[in-house]
C-alpha cells in the first residue's frame, strides 16, 4: 500500500515537472523573440541542436556508448522538429501566454481524435470536459474589435500542436525513454540542418537570446521530454491530453509576472472554461 502510494507521489512530481518546463518553454521563446535580436530559426536551431548534445552526453554517461538505429524513430523525430519550428516561428507575432492555450488545446482535441482512433474508452465527463475546454478555447480565438489575434500564426501553432500530440501519443509505446528520447532530439537536428540548407540564407542571435535558446533546449526540452516520455507510459493517452491543459495556465501565470503581458478578460474568461473543462474530465480518472 506504502509502495504504491509512493509511486503516486512520484509520478505526479514528476509530471508537473515536464509540464512546467512545457509551459516555460513559451515563456523562454518569447523572450528571446521579442527582443528581435534572434530569428525563429535560430532559435529553434539552438534549442534542438543543445537538447541532443546534452541527452548524448546523459546517454553516454550512463551506458559508454552512442549507439543509435538509423531504421527507426524518425516520425517522431520530424514531428519534433515540426513542433519546434512551427512554436517558434508562430511566437513571432503572438503572445506566450495565449499561444500556449492555442497548443495544448489543439494538442488535447488531436490525442483524443487519436485515443478514439486506438480505441481508448472515452467516458461521458471525458467527452464533456474536452467539448467545455474547446468552448473556452473558441471563445478566445472568436473574433473581436479591441483584440484579434494573428490567423497565420494560429495556424502555426495549430501545426505544432498536432505534431506535438503525434510525438506524444508514439511515446506511450516507449520503453527506454532516455534512448528513445536522445534518438528523437538527435535525427530533430538532422531535419534542422536540411530545413536549415533549403530555407535559410542567414543566422542572427547574440548572447543573451543564444543563452535563452540553449536553456529552453537543453533543460525544459532536453530533460523536460525525457521525464515526459518517462511518465507517458504510464498513463493514458487521454489523461495525458486533458493534463497538457494545465500547461497553459501555468504559461499564462508566467507570462503575467515574468513577461507583463497583459491578463485580459477574454483570456480570463477562456481560461476559466478551459480549466473548468479539465476538472470534468479529470473526474474519476
Amino acid at each position: 500500500m506504502k509502495s504504491n502510494i509512493f509511486i503516486d507521489i512520484k509520478l505526479f512530481i514528476l509530471i508537473f515537472i515536464a509540464l512546467l518546463f512545457l509551459a516555460t518553454n513559451s515563456i523562454l521563446c518569447k523572450m528571446a523573440i521579442s527582443t528581435q535580436n534572434i530569428d525563429a530559426f535560430s532559435f529553434t536551431f539552438f534549442r534542438i541542436l543543445s537538447g541532443a548534445v546534452l541527452l548524448l552526453c546523459i546517454y553516454f554517461f550512463k551506458n559508454k556508448n552512442l549507439k543509435f538505429s538509423f531504421k527507426k524513430n524518425w516520425l517522431s523525430s520530424f514531428m519534433l522538429f515540426l513542433y519546434a519550428i512551427c512554436f517558434s516561428y508562430s511566437y513571432i507575432n503572438m503572445f506566450a501566454g495565449i499561444g500556449t492555450l492555442i497548443l495544448f488545446a489543439v494538442v488535447q482535441i488531436s490525442m483524443i481524435l487519436i485515443a478514439l482512433f486506438y480505441k481508448e474508452k472515452l467516458t461521458l465527463n471525458k467527452l464533456l470536459g474536452v467539448l467545455v475546454a474547446f468552448c473556452g478555447l473558441a471563445y478566445l480565438l472568436y473574433p473581436k474589435e479591441d483584440f484579434s489575434i494573428s490567423l497565420f500564426h494560429t495556424f502555426l501553432m495549430v501545426i505544432s500542436g498536432i505534431a506535438w500530440a503525434i510525438y506524444s501519443v508514439i511515446g506511450k509505446s516507449s520503453t527506454n525513454a532516455l534512448l528513445n528520447t536522445t534518438d528523437n532530439f538527435f535525427k530533430a537536428t538532422i531535419f534542422t540542418i536540411i530545413f536549415m540548407i533549403f530555407f535559410i540564407n542567414e543566422f542572427k542571435f547574440d548572447l543573451y537570446t543564444s543563452f535563452l535558446a540553449v536553456l529552453s533546449g537543453s533543460l525544459t526540452s532536453g530533460l523536460g521530454y525525457l521525464i515526459w516520455y518517462e511518465v507517458l507510459p504510464k498513463i493514458k493517452i487521454t489523461t495525458a491530453s486533458i493534463l497538457q491543459l494545465i500547461v497553459p495556465i501555468l504559461a499564462i501565470f508566467l507570462s503575467v509576472i515574468i513577461l507583463n503581458e497583459k491578463f485580459s478578460f477574454e483570456l480570463g474568461i477562456s481560461t476559466f472554461i478551459i480549466l473548468f473543462g479539465i476538472f470534468l474530465a479529470l473526474k474519476k480518472v
